[in-house]
């Protein structure tokens, strides 16, 4: 009884697009989206066939790949440097978990600014002229490294609370052991904040795979299609092209890449995983 109300959301936000997706990817539609002629599994095989797609795919992974390892980088690297009280940990504190406070689309519109050819800080403090997000060398780098900055504010927040929990008396008796820093780290840290790193891991990888907004306000996949991820052509091919059913195509393969990965992890957890 008390699951009825959760299950009706759940049916409206979720199991309906999820299931009406993999429906449409099955037919042709009209300019509105409307299933009209029942196509099989034709959507699927004109994407397999198509050259475009194999590059969206490979430019994903490699934005994830990028997204996933700055972030957490990032994030780790915060927490670290606030794990100890020292004056003013409070500002520092608040700096790296800003990013949390700042939306996918006003980064995007600050980044754009600060990467600007002609007034941008970037230029004028390394004395180039390079258009940034116009170059399809930089192009993916850039949006990748705005994502991982704007991801690594909740990877802040996470590591953080995975540090609270190791007890400080290990460090000691490392230290009366000889162990310096660096093995401290890797020996202790590191294992200690092995779950915390594995839910992390699993979280940024599907956060870089829905990543949309940047790529819309600085690349708009391109130059080229040099940064014209999955979930940026799902939306090109449905509401420029009007494809619906190769988009929702896009959609079942993006979620079946997702979820092997995930699986993928998961198998693997015991392995690398301490608690």
């Amino acid at each position: 009884m008390y699951l009825i109300p959760s299950m009706v959301i759940f049916s409206i936000f979720l199991f309906y697009p999820f299931f009406k997706t993999i429906y449409l990817s099955l037919y042709k539609t009209n300019k509105l989206g409307e299933a009209k002629l029942y196509v099989g599994l034709d959507n699927y095989k004109s994407l397999l066939s198509n050259p475009s797609f194999y590059n969206s795919l490979w430019v994903t992974l490699e934005f994830v790949a990028i997204v996933v390892v700055g972030s957490m980088a990032l994030g780790l690297l915060g927490a670290v440097l606030c794990s100890k009280a020292f004056p003013g940990i409070r500002v520092f504190s608040t700096s790296y978990a800003l990013p949390m406070a700042v939306a996918s689309s006003s980064g995007a519109m600050i980044f754009k600014i600060i990467l600007n050819p002609t007034i941008g800080i970037v230029n004028k403090l390394l004395h180039v002229s390079i258009n940034w997000v116009s170059d399809p060398k930089y192009a993916l780098i850039c949006v990748a490294v705005l994502t991982a900055w704007l991801n690594s504010g909740i990877n802040f927040l996470y590591f953080s609370a995975g540090l609270g929990n190791i007890d400080d008396s290990i460090y000691e008796r490392a230290s009366v052991d000889g162990a310096n820093a660096v093995q401290k780290f890797f020996k202790l840290t590191l294992p200690g904040l092995s779950p915390i790193m594995f839910y992390t891991l699993v979280v940024n990888i599907i956060q870089a795979f829905q990543s949309f907004g940047q790529v819309k306000i600085l690349t708009q996949g391109g130059p080229g299609e040099s940064t014209n991820l999955i979930v940026y052509s799902i939306y090109r091919d449905a509401f420029f092209n009007y494809r619906f059913g190769s988009a929702a195509a896009q959609s079942v393969v993006l979620f079946l890449i997702v979820m092997a990965l995930t699986l993928v992890m998961f198998h693997m957890e015991k392995r690398g995983v301490k608690y």
